[in-house]
This record gives structure tokens, sequence and C-alpha cells, in this order.
């Protein structure tokens, strides 16, 4: 299926991720805590999908799904964030951003977003 990459700062919310998307047949090509790993990941590696978490450390999501987006505009790019964060979820969808996924979320919703932002 999918190579993906997981951005959250929290190494049990990558590990979450990583259960809800490695059952459905993808396979996971990086993990990192923070925009500034993650913009280095991408450009080595490519992945088919971000999953990306808003608020970290260096460089946050937005910054770093820009960075991305600027380098790839055909990056497919899910937000995977905690509630109270409304206001950075519109500029994530307005700069190209595919979907968002609230946690804590049940693996139904992000295998959703993954399958809707690969399709």
């Amino acid at each position: 299926m999918a190579k993906i990459l997981i951005v959250d700062d929290a190494k049990f919310m990558r590990t979450l991720v990583k259960d809800a998307l490695v059952p459905k047949g993808h396979e996971i090509v990086g993990e990192a805590e923070n925009g500034k790993i993650a913009v280095d990941i991408y450009k080595r590696v490519k992945p088919d999908l971000v999953t990306m978490d808003i608020t970290m450390r260096e460089k946050d999501g937005i910054e770093a799904a820009e960075e991305i987006l600027a380098m790839d505009p055909s990056a497919r790019i899910i937000m995977v964030t905690a509630l109270g964060q409304e206001n950075l979820l519109t500029k994530a969808i307005k700069i190209g951003v595919k979907d968002f996924v609230v946690k804590p979320f049940p693996p139904e919703r992000l295998q959703r977003a993954a399958e809707k932002a690969l399709a």
C-alpha cells in the first residue's frame, strides 16, 4: 500500500498512528518528533503520506507542512491534533493539507482519512 511518515512529539501517539495504519497494509518509512526532522526525512524518503501533529518544538506542523508542500505540491499530509486547534486547522487546510484527525481518535477515523488522502 502506502509509504507513511509519522510526525508527532509524543512516542505513544506515533505508536497509535502506526497501530492504526500498519494493519491496513501501509509501511511506516519514518518517524519524527518535530517538523524539522520531518522535513529532512521527507526529502530523503518521499513518502506517499505524512501524518503530522501541529504543536511541536523546533518546527511546528504548520511550518513543516508549508515547507514540504513548497518543495512537493503533490504531498499528501493529514494533520493529527488535539481539540482546540481549530484556527490552526483552518490554516492547514488553506495551505493544502488533505484532512485532519482530532486526538484521541478511533483507528477507523485515521484509516478513513488515509484512504481519502491517498485516493
